[in-house]
C-alpha cells in the first residue's frame, strides 16, 4: 500500500494519499473535492530497491566499492 503524492488542477493543493489496491481511480482533493488531481513523480519512486544500509551506503555484497 504505497503513499503517493498528488496534485489537483483546480486549487493546485498538493497531497499525500495513501492508496489501496483498486482505490487510485477514487482520489479526490481533500481541499476542493475536485477529481481532477495528477500523481506527481516522487523522489520515494526513484530511490531504486531499498538495498542501501540506513545512512545511505550500499551495503556489503551490492557490488559498489
Amino acid at each position: 500500500m504505497p503513499i503517493y503524492e498528488y496534485k489537483c488542477s483546480q486549487c493546485e493543493a498538493e497531497f499525500e494519499k495513501l492508496v489501496f489496491t483498486g482505490d487510485d481511480q477514487k482520489i479526490e482533493c481533500p481541499k476542493c473535492h475536485s477529481i481532477e488531481v495528477t500523481k506527481k513523480m516522487s523522489a520515494a519512486s526513484l530511490t531504486g530497491s531499498g538495498k542501501c544500509s540506513p545512512s545511505g551506503t550500499a551495503g556489503a555484497g551490492s557490488g559498489f566499492s
